[in-house]
């Protein structure tokens, strides 16, 4: 049965998801969004590898016993050593190239797989049968000496380069693994050297770049490796192209078992994207953050009267048209899986603030080369205006309703936001003017939120104007600084989040029914939203219990997805979540002792 105690490999072009016994059961290629080449995560592998059974890159052992998977450390290279019942043992070390080559960064649509004999005579059978058109066939195939080249639809075709036989690698003959063979699956490209060489080249190059990486990253004192393993995580969903960062690599892992909601998350949100940016940025990783904020000039530029949508292409294209795909039943077959999100239609606020809040780093941040100046600055005050004249429109929310609409707190908070770094903005440019007529919307938005959101008869923020229920988006107040934390509004809203939203040790986002019925599952980064504001108000011994509980539920590589049943501790919900990661980042730094008091 799948699950996701899965491995991800990538390089900022294409990433994809490994199981526990070294088979690749979800890529798309060339990139994030594109055809899943590798899908069995949709629909469970046959047990014995009937020829109708496809979408999978597997390394089979003979009598397999046992297996182990662990990363490289501080990498996202991926090594899983199998063994079988006599004493032989193999490993698969997993990877897509990503290293500076010519001046540049060398990352191709590229998955390279070295299997090396570890003891014993291990016999093996490679089966790689790549799908097209979201699993509806195996693509045709042809080949050469070295090679095989798949015919995926779309103009696309692959090519693996091997030193394996090729005949066993077609008929899937099993054979005896006496040293290494090397796979190296990417363009319909030949290479020049011999494949073996190629994949050790590859390997200590990738390895030393990651490393590299890591090593120039601000950590925090405690919680070292997560973090570490965190921000691969999220640089791993960057798409180095454009800029864009995805919410997550795959589509449709259902929010609980059974459950309808079940959506398409290898897009941009704006949202989440700046959720992204800033917690790289604290870490010091800023290359991700300038490319992001290009990403965004450019969305912003294409959009008419500077209106936004909460959600994007990679190639930064406004269309997601979404719909069903019945080719494949679904993960355990929770259907249906869904390509494209009509979530691109939908009115959410907040992202007017998501795009500035973004792009404040920019100026203020002087480690940059290129910083802001008042040209950016004149660019994105459109996006102000936006936020402006919809900060007290209804709207679907953080939470994107899809069947209704309301003034949401959440969403004009963010608008306030907006206004309130524009305003910061244009200070620090000595850009008198515009700074006071910035603050004065503000302060006008801000005095909006206080006098709608407030609910007396409960002494707290709710999740609506003129609203009574809560939502866990109002831990962010602090956050984003609408409240101090110090102000005892802000512990009203936490003690309400309590009492309404919190189950056993998870926060929900919300309790009340929506369009599918009563939420079944707790989303994980609003947990960790709630040890933010426990740590804010002072709570730091709660907020600490809690935090490690948390770091218990990462599956075996420190990995989280979207939604974790509150009962069983089963993550469910898109995979990797990269909501999920920054909320790990974002409280580890906030928990962490600091570093001169460390020893």
């Amino acid at each position: 049965m799948n699950t996701l105690d899965l491995g991800l490999i990538g390089n900022c072009t294409v990433g994809a998801l490994i199981d526990g016994r070294a088979e690749m059961n979800w890529a798309c290629l060339p990139r994030f969004d594109g055809d899943a080449a590798f899908c069995s995560l949709l629909r469970e592998r046959g047990a014995h590898g009937e020829a109708d059974d496809f979408g999978y890159f597997a390394i089979d052992l003979a009598d397999f016993e046992r297996a182990e998977q662990e990363y490289l450390d501080n990498t996202a290279v991926l090594v899983t050593r199998l063994y079988d019942r006599h004493g032989g043992a193999v490993e698969v070390t997993d990877f897509a190239p990503r290293f500076r080559h010519y001046g540049r960064l060398f990352r191709p649509m590229t998955l390279v797989r070295i299997v090396r004999r570890l003891a014993g005579s291990p016999r093996i059978a490679v089966r790689l049968r790549p799908a097209s058109d979201y699993g509806a066939q195996r693509p045709g195939t042809t080949w050469g000496s070295h090679h095989v080249r798949y015919l995926m639809g779309s103009g696309l075709v692959l090519r693996l380069t091997t030193d394996a036989s090729i005949t066993a690698v077609l008929q899937e003959t099993p054979f005896f693994l006496e040293d290494t063979v090397t796979l190296i699956l990417g363009p319909d490209e030949s290479l020049h050297e011999a494949v073996g060489e190629v994949g050790s080249r590859f390997l200590e190059e990738t390895v030393q770049y990651w490393r590299e990486w890591v090593r120039s990253l601000a950590i925090p004192f405690e919680w070292q490796d997560a973090v570490i393993r965190a921000a691969i995580t999220l640089k791993l969903n960057a798409y180095d192209d454009s800029g864009a960062i995805i919410a997550a690599m795959t589509t449709s892992i259902p929010e609980a078992a059974g459950s309808p909601r079940n959506w398409d998350y290898r897009y941009c949100w704006l949202r989440d994207g700046y959720f992204v940016v800033n917690a790289l940025n604290r870490l010091g990783a800023t290359r991700t953050m300038e490319r992001y904020l290009s990403y965004i000039l450019n969305v912003a530029a294409s959009a008419a009267d500077a209106a936004l949508q909460p959600v994007y292409g990679i190639d930064g294209r406004a269309t997601l048209e979404e719909r069903e795909v019945a080719t494949l039943p679904g993960y355990r077959g929770n259907g249906p899986v869904r390509v494209g999100n009509q979530a691109y239609q939908q009115i959410q606020h907040d992202v007017y603030g998501s795009a500035i809040l973004a792009a404040t780093h920019v100026f203020f941040d002087r480690r940059l080369a290129r910083r802001g100046d008042a040209a950016l600055f004149h660019r994105i005050e459109p996006l102000g205006e936006r936020a402006v004249a919809m900060h007290d429109q209804p709207d679907a929310g953080l939470w994107e309703l899809r069947g209704s609409t309301r003034v949401h707190t959440f969403s004009s908070v963010m608008c306030w936001a907006a206004c309130d770094r524009l305003a910061r903005i244009a200070a620090h440019l000595g850009l008198s003017g515009r700074a006071g007529y910035w603050r004065d919307h503000a302060d006008r938005i801000h005095a909006t939120i206080c006098r709608r959101a407030w609910n007396p008869k409960r002494g707290c923020f709710a999740s609506t104007f003129e609203g009574e229920g809560m939502d866990a988006s109002l831990l962010l107040l602090a956050e984003v600084g609408f409240l101090d934390a110090a102000d005892p509004r802000f512990a009203a809203v936490v003690a309400a989040v309590e009492q309404d939203l919190r189950r056993g040790d998870f926060v929900f986002r919300y309790v009340e029914k929506d369009d599918f019925g009563e939420p079944e599952n707790a989303f994980i980064i609003c947990t960790f939203w709630y040890v933010n504001a426990l740590a804010a108000l002072g709570r730091r011994d709660e907020a600490h219990a809690l935090f490690e509980k948390l770091l218990a539920c990462r599956n075996r590589h420190g990995l989280l997805a979207e939604h974790i049943d509150p009962r069983s501790g089963e993550l469910w919900g898109n995979f990797v979540q990269t909501y999920s990661m920054v909320g790990l980042i974002n409280s580890a730094i906030r928990l962490s002792m600091r570093w001169d008091q460390a020893f």
